[in-house]
């Protein structure tokens, strides 16, 4: 499993970071102001799109909610 995880350093960022460190998934963290602007991340993921949000193996799953669901769908938890 690779991931991407789009972040702007708050305390969602930073639980999503440990989910994935947890299934011992690769991930990469691009940060807001340093991979990317406010304005790409609203135009990248909607104007509503909550941070982070998250992409596993090239697909957009979405914030830490919808990520959490998707690794439990996949058999990451029990």
């Amino acid at each position: 499993m690779k991931a991407i995880l789009y972040s702007n350093g708050s305390q969602e960022c930073d639980r999503a970071k440990m989910l994935l460190q947890s299934i011992k998934g690769e991930y990469i963290e691009y940060y807001k102001d340093h991979q990317f602007t406010h304005q790409q991340f609203q135009m990248e993921f909607g104007a509503e799109a909550e941070y982070p949000q998250c992409t596993i193996n090239n697909k957009h799953i979405g914030n830490l909610k919808d990520t959490l669901q998707y690794l439990r769908d996949h058999g990451q938890f029990e």
